[in-house]
């Protein structure tokens, strides 16, 4: 009898099907736009698809590019909860502008197993090409993160190219008034309003001064 032979193609992991989802809607300041457009939208193609509408969540008149947003923040808490299976957003900067931001959250959602749904992009993570799209925005953003970080490197060999001091400009502090103002008896804190440095700056100059007798 032959031997089975052991497939090495390697399997897509299954996803739960969708039964409940979230709809997540949102709206800037630099408009007049009504979240209703969206929502009836999603709400559509919901019931086309048979899926249960747990909740609706919407931030009105607050930017994309802020990752903390009250309706957003409610969503992925609930989320960790499990209230739902699937979150549906009109189109992905609806979600976030960010790509930091987003791949941060679609990781979230992706490790609580909710899938993240974009009608009008055509993107839906529950499906093999949806995960593919996001290892994409993923190296995306590694891309963008390394940019970021050889343009800030590159800034920094310039400037010490130039003979530019870098960090914070050194505090010049008058230790022989602190020393004055402490054998008037004035407090540490009446010193520090008085000179507008911190106390430790203060307590470190009165320290350094050259002790008599």
């Amino acid at each position: 009898m032959a031997r089975q032979q052991r497939s090495t193609t390697p399997t897509q992991e299954s996803t739960p099907p969708i039964a409940r989802v979230a709809l997540y809607a949102r709206v800037s300041t630099l408009n007049n736009q009504d979240p209703e457009m969206q929502l009836a939208e999603l709400r559509e193609y919901a019931g086309r698809r048979g899926w249960q509408i747990v909740e609706e969540f919407t931030d009105q008149g607050v930017s994309g590019c802020k990752e903390s947003r009250p309706a957003l923040n409610r969503m992925m808490s609930d989320a960790c909860r499990r209230r739902f299976d699937a979150v549906l957003v009109w189109k992905i900067d609806r979600f976030g502008r960010s790509l930091k931001h987003l791949v941060n959250a679609l990781a979230e959602l992706a490790a609580l197993g909710v899938a993240f749904i974009s009608l009008r992009d055509n993107l839906d993570l529950s499906t093999p090409s949806g995960r593919l799209m996001f290892q994409i925005i993923g190296a995306m953003a590694e891309f963008e993160r390394a940019l970021i970080q050889e343009r800030v490197r590159a800034g920094l060999r310039n400037a010490r190219a130039k003979g530019r001091r870098l960090g914070r400009p050194r505090v010049i502090v008058d230790a022989s008034r602190i020393a004055s103002l402490r054998a008037s008896g004035d407090s540490w804190s009446r010193i520090q309003a008085e000179l507008g440095v911190s106390k430790g700056t203060a307590q470190r100059a009165f320290a350094g001064l050259p002790k008599i007798g």
